[in-house]
């Protein structure tokens, strides 16, 4: 199997990923993946497509991820992961939507308006 690539957004956080067979290894931006993602909640998110289709053992993944905050980057390292093992087989896609692991969400944050402190908090009224 050569390598296969898939891309991932969620927010503003932006993950390439590079999968190839191996023993499961993950490198995240050059460190393992338990040291760039310390949280066990963060670590579930991520490796759930792998989970459900119990292939967690068979791939080494390399991921470039850049922008956003630990959420982000989790749920769009989640979406690239999901694409790339459906690249590898077609099969796979209905047990991952059902899932909900191919939706890209596109929940942003909302742009921030003038004459306003924030998008949507207006400043104090006074009568007088």
């Amino acid at each position: 199997m050569e390598k296969v690539n898939a891309i991932g957004r969620r927010k503003a956080a932006v993950a390439r990923v590079y999968l190839t067979e191996g023993n499961g290894q993950i490198v995240i931006n050059k460190r393992p993946f338990d040291v760039y993602f310390p949280s066990s909640i963060l670590q579930y998110v991520v490796m759930q497509p792998l989970n459900t289709l119990e292939a967690a053992g068979k791939y080494d993944i390399l991921v470039h991820l850049d922008g956003g905050g630990f959420k982000g980057q989790a749920e769009a390292l989640r979406l690239a992961i999901a694409r790339a093992l459906v690249k590898i087989n077609p099969e796979d896609k209905a047990a991952l939507r059902a899932e909900g692991f191919m939706t890209r969400d596109a929940r942003t944050v909302e742009r921030k308006k003038p004459g306003q402190p924030k998008a949507r908090k207006r400043f104090q009224f006074s009568k007088r």
